[in-house]
Parts: structure tokens; sequence; C-alpha cells
């Protein structure tokens, strides 16, 4: 159940930096909720390669993969757009800080 509270939140999230970001755009609630399915899905299936890779650099190479997760679903994602790499770099940064606050919250 925590889950679908995470991706939920996660969704929201990329809806908030889409309104507030400029050169990130998102169409409607279920782009952005898709895309909180497709991050989430992603991150299990190499979670055991960043986390370890993530170990060895002290969490950098999991915020690299955040970061080109979030630009890499703007080639795939349909109503998902992003204009540049500074905003896919400060979107996927923005994304990982908040997401990571909110597990934080919920725990």
């Amino acid at each position: 159940m925590r889950w679908i509270l995470g991706i939920v939140i996660n969704a929201v999230i990329v809806f908030l930096i889409a309104n507030y970001l400029p050169g990130v755009h998102v169409d409607s609630w279920s782009t952005a909720f898709w895309i909180a399915i497709l991050l989430a899905v992603i991150n299990i299936l190499i979670w055991p390669i960043k986390w370890l890779l993530s170990l060895v650099t002290l969490g950098l190479f999991g915020l690299i993969i955040n970061i080109a997760l979030f630009w890499g679903l703007s080639f795939f994602v349909n109503g998902f757009t992003i204009d540049g790499f500074v905003p896919a770099v400060l979107g996927g940064l923005i994304l990982t800080v908040a997401s990571s606050i909110a597990r934080g919250i919920l725990k």
C-alpha cells in the first residue's frame, strides 16, 4: 500500500515540476501518473545495480540514474517533454530530493 502512495506522491511532484520549472511540460495528471509508474517499475528492475554503484559513489550514481530516467522518459511518454539538458537535470534533481523527503516523512 505504501508503494501506491509513493507513486501518487511522485506523480504530484512531476506535475508540480512541470508547472513551476520552465522547460518541463506534462500535458495532464494521467501523464504525470504514468511517468511515476514507469519510474517506479524501472527503479525496481535496476535497483540491485543502482544500490551497489550508489554505495561506491556515495549516492551520486543514484542521482545520475534518476536524472537520466527523468530525461529518458520524455522520449517515450506522449505528453511529456523536456526542452533541454538543464531542465532535465534540475527536474531530475528536484524529483529525487522531493521524493526522498516524502519517503522520509512517510516512514
